[in-house]
């Protein structure tokens, strides 16, 4: 019944924590691209591919004390840091969820830039069209970004090291 939120759990016990709301989303969103089974709904939003389902579920287990969620204060901003509690710890040892290599490819995207995240879910949910067209279409919805050609080259390495 709660094998969507284990599947969470597992992700973020799996990092050792994760610091950043947007990490979160482009992390979940690229493990699904890459074929793991979550089944959250995404939509294009400011920040690349977002999902509310994902945002109502990491607000469940933080409510129901599986994860905690600490505010950070920086210089200029504040940001989010995902940790599983004991009590979350305990639930996924009792939860049949498997997901298969999620070690590693969490483990490659932890130590990336929500930046860099954000071009990859971008890239990957245009993933439809052909590779000139994912260009032109993430320089489009991403002007702001001012990605460079080396940016979207090293994104397409990151693609290809994560789908193998």
């Amino acid at each position: 019944m709660l094998d969507n939120h284990a599947k969470l759990i597992k992700v973020i016990a799996s990092s050792g924590g994760i610091v950043g709301r947007k990490k979160l989303q482009k992390i979940i969103y690229i493990l699904k691209k890459c074929g793991l089974p979550f089944e959250e709904k995404y939509t294009f939003y400011f920040y690349g591919p977002y999902s509310e389902e994902l945002s109502l579920r990491i607000e469940e287990l933080t409510n129901l004390g599986f994860i905690s969620e600490i505010r950070e204060e920086k210089s200029h901003y504040h940001q989010y840091r995902y940790d599983v509690t004991d009590q979350g710890e305990e639930f996924i040892e009792h939860s049949p969820v498997e997901l298969p290599a999620v070690d590693a490819l969490v483990t490659e995207m932890k130590g990336e830039s929500s930046r860099f995240l954000e071009l990859v879910s971008t890239m990957l949910y245009f993933d439809h069209l052909p590779k000139e067209e994912i260009e032109a279409k993430v320089q489009e919805v991403k002007k702001k970004s001012n990605y460079t050609d080396d940016d979207i080259n090293e994104a397409w390495q990151f693609i290809d090291k994560l789908k193998h």
